[in-house]
């Protein structure tokens, strides 16, 4: 059922939608002004919003310029009892789908839901799309620094054969990417690769994951399930985190390799499975041996190839090819202007320690392009990098995040930032 907010300060208006459209089987909620829409879009997700202009607190235009911040995709339907020309064509231009004079007209207003609901529908469509197509074109390892360029020709050199890699690093290096490269560069690339982050399924349900089971096979089996190995099948199987893999699991990972075949949970069937595996973790597998914690037969089944993957502290040099592309797909995902910037900005850039690595950079740049003007300089990224304890340049950062008592505050603070460098660009 189809979920519509009625956004009016007047109780007789909302009663009045709320009846009619509730009446047409739609699932209705409402408030009384601009704030509170915000404070309800951010938990739920709606079809279509419904709002006056003339409301306390925050009125119709302005809530409509936060609504396409934090809930874009949401068509808005504007409606007031002080229509006029310049008011309709202002509403639109700032993102409503239409505009209705008060009292509304059922009819029309009935005909605005069901086209802004079909739109709505056709975006989130053409997202669906869209990531599906992004997901299939594995993204470019960016950087001509030396120990990048020595992952690329390992993974040339090594993608063709059937060997299996175990890739090692710390959170945020890029491990899934390589491995993702291993497999478009391999034999295997017309079949699919499989991703389990062994860290985020429960020890109980991790057998179950990898290698399927039979309806009955427990409480919960109430039907057949494919495991991730024969869905990999002819294709690469990726174990990511797999130093946080059960030692139970382990030894079934390790039989599975050995006979190249698999028994789903509750099965007797040995299923054959032709996968080739790739397991990546940012553990020290040889202490985790050494602690009881990490099988070392395991161990040597994975690791016939090593690809030790860098942290950024250790490339910084790639920091402005890195930045470069961020500020790329950034902007186009705001639909804003490339940013320019600056070379004193970059540099202070690779002065900073970068304990989350090209994650945290990324972040850094998105933030830097929201809260920056047309050029980010120097004193942007002194004002908007949050530094860290260990910061190898001692860069007098002033930190203005301590400002912010928590993440909902500095949330708002970005978004209140982003909206009025979207005003002053329309200007």
């Amino acid at each position: 059922m189809a979920k519509i907010l009625i956004v009016d300060d007047e109780a007789s208006i909302r009663r009045t939608l709320r009846d009619i459209l509730e009446y047409e089987k739609y699932q209705v909620e409402e408030c009384k002004d601009g704030m509170e829409c915000l404070v309800k879009l951010k938990k739920e997700k709606y079809d279509v919003v419904i709002m006056d202009i003339k409301m306390p607190k925050m009125d119709g235009i302005e809530a409509l310029e936060r609504i396409q911040m934090i809930a874009g995709d949401t068509p808005v339907i504007m409606i007031s009892g002080h229509a006029n020309i310049d008011s309709a064509v202002d509403a639109v231009k700032k993102g409503a789908f239409d505009f209705i004079s008060k009292p509304p007209d059922l009819n029309r207003m009935l005909i605005t839901i069901r086209n802004a609901m079909d739109k709505s529908s056709l975006v989130t469509e053409k997202k669906v799309l869209q990531r599906r197509m992004a997901k299939s074109k594995t993204q470019e390892i960016i950087g001509e620094s030396e120990p990048i360029q020595v992952i690329k020709q390992t993974i040339d050199r090594v993608a063709p054969t059937e060997a299996r890699v175990l890739i090692t690093g710390r959170n945020g290096t890029g491990k899934e990417l390589v491995a993702r490269w291993i497999h478009e560069k391999s034999n295997r690339s017309e079949n699919p690769i499989i991703e389990v982050n062994c860290a985020a399924i429960p020890s109980e349900l991790i057998e179950s994951e990898l290698f399927g089971h039979e309806k009955g096979a427990f409480t919960s089996a109430v039907k057949q399930r494919i495991g991730k190995f024969e869905q990999a099948n002819g294709g690469t199987l990726f174990l990511d985190e797999i130093g946080d893999m059960s030692l139970s699991a382990q030894a079934k990972v390790l039989r599975a390799l050995q006979e190249n075949r698999i028994t789903r949970v509750g099965g007797e069937k040995s299923i054959a499975v032709n996968v080739r595996v790739i397991a990546a973790t940012n553990k020290d597998l040889r202490k985790e041996i050494r602690a009881g914690k990490f099988r070392e037969d395991l161990y040597h089944r994975l690791a016939v190839i090593i690809i030790q993957v860098p942290t950024l502290n250790e490339r910084k040099e790639d920091i402005p090819l890195l930045v470069d592309h961020f500020n790329g797909h950034i902007c186009q995902e705001y639909g804003i202007g490339k940013k320019k910037f600056h070379k004193d900005a970059l540099k202070t850039l690779q002065e900073v320690d970068w304990s989350g690595n090209i994650r945290e950079l990324r972040n850094v740049v998105e933030r830097l392009i929201i809260l920056s003007s047309d050029t980010v300089a120097k004193a942007d990224v002194l004002n908007y990098v949050v530094p860290s304890s260990r910061n190898k340049g001692n860069i007098p950062f002033p930190n203005i995040f301590e400002k912010f008592e928590n993440a909902d505050e500095l949330n708002d603070f970005i978004n209140e930032a982003y909206l009025k460098y979207k005003s002053e660009a329309r200007v």
